[in-house]
């Protein structure tokens, strides 16, 4: 903003101040100067149609009389439009509804940019329903917080008008194409109550896939929608990201879900599987009393948290020995999985956080589940996906950072997966 203008304001705002006594006079006056700049915009955008503006005028030396006769032989009817009147419209917008005087061309030809001819709503506005709708607003949350802030009355129809775009923006990014290497993928599942053709509401599980690039930032790659949770199903999933260029994958990340590490090796069978710490040592938990549990998570995280492999598994054969009688079930979880557990120890120390836990779909559950918690149910599976789609596209927006150490690891999976790094990476 120049001196000039910002002078300016500050004059218009002192006259402001010196009418208004109230918030709602102020309001009044806002109002009022919104209508009058915008009538007077698109009067000046008529007057640049009809030739009025933008023209040299009658004085200037350059338009000799030959040329105004040329233009009038080209151009005959170009002289005969004229203003037409006006016609009243009511926008929609932050200050609420405002009627304007719209004005006319003679020929009908006038097209106003500023506010078009069947716009109602200002620009912002739109953006601040789909905001409401991503929030997990219902319909009726919606109308009653805009007639409250904006003293604007709101159809189910418009808002349904206003989120229909999403439908193409959810199908367009669900099959979009996808980087060929991933070093890094998490995948996890969140329950949702979707109602389905026959009109029942049931569970169904929303499928969420997590991918860590080359430049170790975080990016949505896929949600796909099922009734359960099945390793054939994810199966299913990751086909999905084949076929939208995935090549392949250093480290998937995943809980305890039986059968998801095979169906992870029959899609990458390069792969290599960690299971997550923090489901495994839930699950563990629910085999202990109340009293043990501490002692219990305590005793699991001197495994985990070794510095090598054999260390974790010296462990691991203390824990079998202090626990082993009381809780067989969990060392034999520990045995069988132990493969896909270790993986991680051949990894630093200061990455393999970022490797064992899915904490970072972890979050971005609980991003859903905030933005959805005013939702009970969804009325079917587009708005389930919508909805989804909104909460984890405002949460990826603090995604602008690398995870921590991301060098180091780098360094590590060159070396790990040599012949599989990409030898330039993009920054």
């Amino acid at each position: 903003m120049d001196a000039i203008l910002k002078t300016q304001v500050e004059k218009l705002a002192n006259d402001i101040a010196g009418q208004a006594s109230t918030l709602d006079d102020v309001n009044g006056l806002m109002r009022s100067l919104l209508k009058t700049t915008l009538e007077r915009m698109l009067n000046t955008e008529m007057e640049v149609h009809l030739g009025r503006r933008g023209q040299p005028d009658a004085g200037d030396s350059a338009v000799t009389g030959a040329d105004r006769q040329v233009t009038d032989d080209v151009m005959p009817g170009a002289r005969k439009n004229r203003r037409n009147g006006h016609s009243r419209k009511t926008v929609s917008g932050d200050m609420g509804d405002i009627t304007l005087q719209t004005p006319r061309d003679r020929n009908g030809t006038f097209d106003p940019q500023l506010v078009g001819k069947h716009q109602r709503r200002l620009a912002g506005f739109d953006e601040k329903i789909l905001a409401l709708y991503a929030k997990g607003m219902t319909t009726r949350d919606i109308q009653e917080i805009v007639q409250d802030l904006y003293g604007v009355e709101v159809s189910p129809t418009l808002v349904s008008e206003i989120t229909a775009d999403l439908d193409r923006e959810v199908s367009e990014w669900r099959t979009r194409r996808l980087d060929a290497i991933w070093p890094i993928v998490y995948l996890d599942g969140i329950v949702v109550h979707v109602r389905g053709e026959n009109g029942r509401v049931s569970q169904h599980t929303m499928y969420v896939a997590i991918g860590v690039n080359l430049q170790g930032k975080k990016e949505l790659l896929g949600l796909w929608l099922a009734e359960t949770e099945g390793a054939k199903f994810w199966l299913s999933c990751l086909t999905d990201l084949k076929d939208r260029g995935v090549e392949d994958i250093f480290v998937v990340c995943v809980d305890g879900l039986s059968g998801f590490p095979e169906a992870i090796r029959a899609a990458f069978p390069q792969t290599q599987v960690q299971l997550c710490i923090v489901h495994l040592v839930r699950a563990a938990l629910k085999y202990t009393t109340t009293a043990d549990s501490k002692e219990v998570a305590a005793d699991l995280k001197t495994i985990y948290q070794s510095a090598t492999v054999l260390e974790a598994e010296q462990m691991l054969d203390a824990f079998e020995a202090k626990w082993g009688v009381k809780y067989p079930t969990i060392v034999k979880q520990w045995r069988l999985k132990w493969g896909d557990i270790s993986a991680m120890f051949e990894f630093p120390t200061a990455i393999r956080k970022a490797i064992y836990t899915t904490n970072a779909i972890e979050s971005v559950n609980s991003v859903i589940r905030k933005f959805t918690r005013n939702r009970k149910q969804y009325p079917n599976a587009d708005s389930a996906f919508k909805l989804v789609y909104m909460a984890i596209q405002q949460a990826s927006r603090k995604w602008t950072m690398p995870i921590r150490n991301w060098k180091a690891a780098l360094n590590h999976f060159a070396i790990l997966f040599e012949g599989r790094m990409p030898t330039r990476i993009g920054n």
